[in-house]
């Protein structure tokens, strides 16, 4: 569905800001608190926390994580999920969000409606209040950015450093054709996969793939190390190369690092008792940068997404 309309009476400067917000109020319905725990003062009010505190934020923008040929509300429910997946790949739960919105004035009110509304069923979906957001307007721009508050779901928060030599290299899910599958707008953010690995003492590190599995897989690999990873373990979707599967990005499952002293047997074994859904492949492993297994494949020769490149 296009953003933008030819009608003015049907566009939000149509409405103007004040007039606008009101709406968004209405189409959030119950996931957005009264005053001062949601919209309507200059900040929202937030409960203390038990535990630690995490924080993060995405945006999605026309053009660039979304077209015309994306609903709208599945738009504003990518936006939240984008960000529910980084949480989860921290073992995290998440409290509150608030948006910033910038939109050009002949944007559809019908569009913004969608966007909302599925953003608001996606918040429900996971226990998500919207506390809070701002609204500024930019010829030509259709963009939303949203920042999630969240906690530690347990007594641990993973990292992506922690990672060694001769570790397991797991994957969730499948990876590669996420924009022609639709998967990078129809994915489930992996919370409580995340969870559970957070509670696991032989899982060393953990992040969500987004830029691709090639160029994520940096941020855990250790020093002195590359990862050992072989075309024929990659969990790839139908008809998927193995180029995409490790480059194409918004795939956004978890890749973890388990100690290599653990049994392999039985933490597959325990995953498949707790997710029997949700499909685990053991990808490789980290060896010695210059002892690289000669089924590796190199991932120097494989590039994922960077932004500003």
């Amino acid at each position: 569905m296009n953003p933008f309309t030819s009608r003015h009476l049907d566009s939000v400067g149509a409405w103007g800001e004040e007039k606008l917000i009101r709406a968004i109020r209405r189409w959030l319905g119950n996931t957005s608190p009264k005053s001062p725990f949601g919209i309507g003062d200059d900040c929202a009010v937030l409960p203390a926390s038990r535990g630690r505190q995490l924080i993060t934020v995405d945006p999605v923008v026309y053009g660039r994580h979304f077209d015309a040929t994306v609903p709208a509300s599945a738009v504003g429910a990518k936006l939240l999920k984008r960000n529910l997946s980084d949480l989860a790949a921290m073992g995290g739960r998440p409290v509150a969000a608030v948006l910033a919105l910038t939109l050009d004035a002949r944007v559809s009110r019908h569009w913004l409606a969608a966007f909302y509304r599925g953003l608001a069923a996606s918040a429900r979906r996971h226990r998500v209040s919207i506390v809070g957001g701002d609204i500024a307007q930019a010829d030509g721009v259709v963009a939303a950015s949203l920042t999630l508050l969240g906690e530690a779901a347990g007594a641990r928060v993973l990292t992506r450093t922690g990672a060694a030599i001769g570790d397991r290299i797991y994957v969730t899910g499948r990876l590669g054709g996420s924009l022609a599958s639709g998967h990078h707008y129809r994915f489930s953010p992996r919370l409580a996969e995340g969870a559970w690995i957070a509670r696991r003492p032989e899982v060393r590190a953990m992040m969500d793939v987004s830029d691709g599995l090639a160029k994520d897989l940096h941020a855990l690999t250790p020093r002195g190390a590359a990862p050992a990873i072989t075309a024929d373990a990659l969990p790839r979707r139908e008809g998927v190369s193995v180029r995409a599967a490790l480059t194409d990005g918004e795939d956004y499952e978890l890749v973890f690092v388990v100690s290599q002293r653990a049994e392999a047997a039985a933490f597959a074994a325990a995953w498949r008792r707790a997710f029997p859904r949700t499909r685990l492949s053991c990808v490789g492993h980290f060896a010695p940068a210059l002892g690289l297994p000669a089924d590796a494949l190199d991932l120097a020769g494989y590039q994922g997404y960077e932004h500003l490149r």
